[in-house]
Formats: C-alpha cells, sequence, structure tokens
C-alpha cells in the first residue's frame, strides 16, 4: 500500500484544542477549506478593521454577536459561495464556519441568523461606507512590499469580464469597457 507525503498545514489552536484537517474521517462539512481562511483573517485581522468603521448603536448588555464576528461571518460565507446572506441561519451551525469564527463546533452557541446579518448589512451610512471602503484601499495597498502608484476603481461591480478599451478617462486612469463572460 503507498504511503500519503502530502503534509496538512499547522493550524491555530481552538480553545487549547489543536485543529487538524482529515480527509479520511466522517463527512462534517463541505466548507473545510473555511479553517485556512481563517488563518489568513486571523493574521490580516480585515474583519475586525471594518467593524472599527462602524458606530454600534445595540445596547452592549445585550449584544451576542461582536460587529466583527458578524462581518467575518459574512466573509466567510462570501468566500464559501454563500453570497445571500439567507444561508446564514442555516450555516450557523456548520462545524466549519464555527472554527472559522473561533467557536468550537459543537459547544459554544451558535453563529448569527439572517436577520442579524440583514440588520448588519443595512448599519453603515454614507460616511461609514467612505470609511470602510477607505480601509480596504489601505489593506490591499498594504499586501504589497510597495504600495501601488495607481488603483484602478471599477464602478460597475456586476461586469463578471472588464476588457481595457486603451482609452484614458479624465482623471488619467483607464477607461474599462465591459467585457464578455467566458
Amino acid at each position: 500500500m503507498t504511503q500519503s507525503t502530502c503534509s496538512t498545514p499547522r493550524l491555530s489552536p481552538l480553545n487549547g484544542k489543536p485543529v487538524l484537517l482529515g480527509f479520511d474521517g466522517a463527512d462534517m462539512s463541505s466548507d473545510a477549506g473555511l479553517t485556512l481562511l481563517r488563518e489568513i483573517e486571523r493574521r490580516a485581522g480585515l474583519a475586525q478593521r471594518l467593524a472599527d468603521c462602524l458606530h454600534d448603536p445595540r445596547d452592549p448588555a445585550k449584544v451576542q454577536h461582536s460587529l466583527c464576528d458578524i462581518i467575518r461571518f459574512r466573509i466567510m460565507m462570501i468566500a464559501a459561495g454563500y453570497e445571500d446572506g439567507n444561508d446564514a441561519t442555516a450555516l450557523r451551525y456548520d462545524p466549519s464556519f464555527r472554527i472559522a469564527l473561533e467557536r468550537g463546533p459543537e459547544t459554544e452557541p451558535a453563529l448569527c441568523s439572517q436577520p442579524t446579518i440583514s440588520r448588519m448589512e443595512n448599519l453603515p451610512d454614507a460616511r461609514a461606507l467612505i470609511r470602510m471602503g477607505r480601509e480596504m484601499i489601505r489593506f490591499y495597498c498594504q499586501s504589497f512590499a510597495r504600495a501601488p502608484s495607481r488603483i484602478v476603481r471599477l464602478h460597475d461591480t456586476a461586469v463578471f469580464g472588464v476588457a481595457e478599451t486603451g482609452k484614458r478617462d479624465s482623471s488619467g486612469g483607464l477607461d474599462l469597457a465591459k467585457g464578455t463572460v467566458p
């Protein structure tokens, strides 16, 4: 019998216990890749940076889920292909999502539900959205050894393919036109 030489990455412990990836056990989740994304988020802290841009109007004594945890859950959902916030209610018990949000897979309270996600998505006003946008640009620029000298903004986020027309817009940036979806 051939023995595998594939090694799994070291993952940060959860509540003092090791987190292990295995491909030979029972089906626990189809989203096990979130455990790797958890490591990236732990180092980068994007969810906390975005949460810091918001004012939380909730009574601190009644808060079950921090803004950071809600944003982190939403980021993980989108990364795993669940673009609709309605999926949160079912995913709040999923072991991979729970581990990705630093919760034990079975012991700690469930993650936030769809209504909580919806309230968070409707929370930012125009100024908060600008702060969040600026923070995302800072985050992006800090991912380079040397910050890029120019960032091209795409205003139509619904466009799947984008082709450069070669023309310059009034600010000197590239004029982008809709491309075709392959």
